[in-house]
């Protein structure tokens, strides 16, 4: 399976200490140039860095599609676009991403994705975690990240909590 992914779904989940959980479903994450740069130099020391630095199965590839790039850099920002440029060119199975815009533009290039919600539904589906509900407080109260409470709600349904 060919997986590329968004900083925030890598970030998201190793600020919470659950980045494994992309590991073992995919077993192989490609990210963009610029993805690299937002985990590794622009967030430099925190959260994923070193992951996206070392582990092996984090593999960097550069987009050849400077400007499609371009174009969807006028409404995404670098890691998003470059992020779905990617995706398209190596004909990836799944896209993580999270921002709600590049979901909606990668879907309109036929690209199947993914956010850290529905990767945590896959995970609980898959028995690598006995609920979900902890790690949905954690990534709200410690990683910042945003959930509405409908969404949060209906992932728990979801997930059959």
């Amino acid at each position: 399976m060919i997986v590329v992914s968004n900083t925030s779904p890598i970030i998201s989940l190793a600020h919470i200490g659950q980045l494994h959980l992309l590991r073992h479903p995919y077993d192989r994450i490609i990210v963009p140039r610029a993805v690299y740069k937002e985990a590794v130099t622009s967030g430099s020391g925190r959260p994923g860095t070193n992951e996206v630095q070392s582990e092996d199965w984090i593999q960097v590839q550069e987009v050849s599609d400077h400007k499609e790039v371009s174009a969807l850099k006028s409404f995404l920002g670098q890691g998003e676009a470059e992020a779905i440029v990617l995706a398209v060119e190596v004909n990836a199975d799944l896209l993580l991403i999270d921002e709600k815009l590049g979901r909606k533009e990668a879907a309109k290039k036929g690209l199947a994705c993914i956010g850290v919600l529905g990767t945590l539904i896959d995970a609980k589906q898959a028995g690598l975690l006995p609920k979900i509900e902890p790690i949905l407080n954690d990534l709200v109260f410690n990683a910042g990240f945003h959930i509405d409470k409908s969404l949060y709600s209906h992932v728990l349904q979801l997930a059959g909590e």
